[in-house]
């Protein structure tokens, strides 16, 4: 009888211990994942696009590599150009493009653009206001080009032949589900070396594209306008994208020129590869 006492006390002893262990256990809390910041989701126009996505994350990265053709009456102008663009914290996007331009004359005309790595492009851009409740997001920006001398000129002139400051401002809206529209702002100082003083121009671009329900394609047109010299000029570039997987997509835009301008139709394409 006794050793059944004891056998007992010790099982009753037993399971009060295990249950207050368990009870302690269950009273740490777990450790859960940082949330993650705010972000509306803006449709990115295709020609002039952004240096990241608006409110962008900490870790964001993507690739691109992107093709222009225009026609002039005077020659053809065949560019490519490169992109890397990251997100080192949240809502701060930075990029690097290098840009090439090649030139076929297709007149008589004797002074037509010269071969060359055109541009040297860094840019850094901060999203300073993302509402969830207005699906609005606005960020500023600042561009940084570095234009280059033509291969052949390479000889007898200096590497860096100017640079341009391109302060910029964004706004962006999501109209319900599907639509989106997008302004693109700033001015550009440009400063070549060998003259004494700097051009003042400026860029206004417009979007509005339309998000194809249940897919991550979308079909939309940029209006891309420029003042330049003090003459306003303007070509429309309807535009489309496919998302062929979760990573990789490709852009198509046609251009039209609206405004009397050497330039006639052209067209640009952009393959889009998220890391």
């Amino acid at each position: 009888m006794e050793n059944r006492v004891k056998v007992s006390g010790n099982l009753i002893l037993f399971v009060l211990l295990f249950c207050g262990t368990v009870t302690s256990a269950q009273e740490i809390p777990i450790a859960s994942p940082p949330a993650k910041i705010p972000k509306v989701h803006h449709i990115e126009p295709l020609y002039i696009d952004l240096v990241r996505d608006l409110g962008a994350r900490k870790g964001e990265k993507e690739i691109n590599l992107a093709g222009d053709f225009k026609n002039t009456a005077d020659y053809s102008e065949y560019a490519v150009l490169a992109e890397y663009e990251f997100a080192p914290i949240d809502r701060l996007g930075l990029e690097i493009e290098t840009d090439f331009a090649f030139f076929k004359k297709i007149s008589n005309a004797q002074d037509i653009p010269k071969n060359r790595f055109d541009n040297l492009r860094l840019s850094a851009q901060y999203s300073f206001y993302v509402s969830t409740k207005y699906n609005t997001t606005l960020a500023v920006g600042y561009t940084q080009v570095i234009g280059f001398t033509a291969f052949e000129d390479l000889d007898d002139k200096p590497l860096i032949k100017g640079l341009e400051y391109c302060p910029f401002f964004i706004a962006a809206k999501r109209w319900g589900a599907n639509f989106h529209s997008l302004i693109f702002a700033g001015p550009i100082f440009k400063h070549r070396f060998n003259t004494d003083y700097t051009n003042v121009d400026w860029q206004i671009n417009t979007s509005v594209d339309y998000a194809i329900p249940n897919s991550s394609h979308f079909v939309g047109i940029e209006f891309n306008k420029e003042i330049v010299d003090g003459k306003f000029e303007m070509i429309m570039h309807p535009q489309g994208k496919i998302q062929i997987n979760k990573a990789l997509a490709i852009g198509l835009v046609a251009g039209f020129p609206i405004t009397k301008s050497k330039e006639k139709f052209s067209s640009f394409f952009r393959v889009i590869y998220e890391l």
